[in-house]
């Protein structure tokens, strides 16, 4: 099934539940390569107009240590209580970030009784191209992208652990091909080929390819430099915090030894010290990190 980008379709049936695991003790996470492309192309961005049956979704999916707005199922569940049943606009600019979140997120908006419209602001990358897909309509920027991959974990462990670990994986892949197959008529085989690739689609892409159904105009969307900078701040906190489980911290401990170095306030631990005192500066920090690679 193809489209040409101008082309505007009525709304979609929204696709079936996606399966969640029974234990949520594994977190499928937006990939560091995936956060660095936010950087460039998404932070800050923003939408110019809201209103009272609006969900905005600007940061990462699932709970966020390192921000105190997370997306999550829970959040939107509330949001669409407080909504009714009245049609609901679910604006998204994110790196993705908990698969399973936002699986749950997914299914939580394709239960709402009333049309939902999507609309991409920036970038719905990982588990927010997941989201999106819970859209009756989904509109996308012409300088946005969705982004469609396998599931990415970090593990640990020897051979017989990691087959483990991919025997889990497959069915969550499987279930994601289908959802995205089943959205835009094509082929699972394609879709799965688009997402071992780790496909960045355009705007006109994601249309042609039945991702999206329309251009989003350019007047709804604009940059909020203050936004932007606190988004990029955050989202290097993120890769971090990546950086050090990949070298075999837990999560706990990399967010701790990420504000005992920076000294983030509430921090458990004590501040870095000053620069010139003995201790590290914060502009050093992904120096330091890297080291642990």
């Amino acid at each position: 099934m193809r489209r040409s980008p101008e082309l505007r379709v009525f709304a979609r049936e929204r696709p079936g539940a996606l399966p969640v695991p029974g234990s949520r003790d594994i977190s499928a996470l937006a990939k560091p390569n995936v956060l660095d492309r936010w950087n460039d192309d998404g932070a800050g961005i923003r939408a110019v107009a809201t209103g009272d049956n609006v969900i905005t979704m600007f940061g990462a999916i699932g709970e966020d240590y390192w921000s105190d707005n997370p997306i999550t199922a829970k959040k939107v569940a509330a949001q669409l209580r407080a909504i009714g049943d009245r049609p609901v606009e679910v604006q998204i600019n994110s790196p993705g970030g908990d698969m399973f979140e936002g699986i749950a997120i997914y299914n939580v908006l394709r239960e709402h009784p009333q049309d939902i419209t999507v609309k991409v602001m920036g970038m719905a990358a990982s588990a927010a191209s997941i989201i999106a897909m819970a859209g009756n309509t989904v509109e996308i920027g012409a300088a946005s992208f969705i982004m469609i991959h396998n599931c990415w974990v970090l593990a640990i462990g020897n051979r017989h652990d990691m087959a483990e670990t991919a025997t889990f994986l497959a069915p969550f892949d499987q279930a994601m091909a289908d959802l995205y197959a089943q959205r835009t008529g094509s082929d699972v085989a394609d879709v799965q080929k688009w997402m071992d690739a780790e496909t960045f689609m355009s705007g006109s892409m994601a249309i042609e390819r039945g991702f999206a159904d329309a251009m989003l105009s350019a007047d709804q969307v604009a940059v909020d430099e203050e936004a932007k900078a606190a988004d990029r701040h955050v989202n290097e906190l993120r890769a971090m915090e990546l950086s050090l489980v990949a070298s075999g911290h837990t999560r706990t401990e990399a967010r701790a030894r990420i504000n005992k170095i920076k000294g983030t306030p509430g921090a458990a631990l004590e501040p870095a010290a000053t620069p010139g005192a003995g201790g590290i500066a914060t502009d050093d920090l992904v120096g330091l990190l890297a080291k642990f690679h």
